[in-house]
């Protein structure tokens, strides 16, 4: 069973960066989720995917994957780039775009 190692997106709710340093380990799903005939609910006989196992870093989550003989799927970051703003550039001469108001 395949795990994937990724490092999660933040939550589009805060702003800060708090939590997105940790890295997880999950297992890729093994079988597609019924749906249950009488209350529609979806379901799955896969135990493994309710697993989910944070770290510190990439390098501990390799380690245990490794250790436990678990094949992966390494997934990089990616950073978004930096936008450096200031407020004084809303009243620059030289603006691009023109006022709205």
């Amino acid at each position: 069973m395949l795990a994937r190692i990724y490092r999660p997106a933040r939550n589009a709710m805060q702003s800060g960066k708090a939590r997105s340093r940790d890295w997880r380990l999950e297992f890729e799903p093994a079988s597609a989720r019924t749906i249950d005939p009488l209350m529609g609910w979806t379901s799955s006989s896969d135990m493994k995917g309710q697993v989910r196992l944070d770290f510190d870093s990439k390098e501990e989550a390799i380690a245990y994957a490794e250790r436990h003989g678990i094949p992966f799927r390494l997934q990089e970051p990616q950073e978004p780039p930096m936008i450096i703003k200031a407020y004084a550039d809303n009243f620059a001469t030289n603006r691009k775009v023109s006022w709205t108001h």
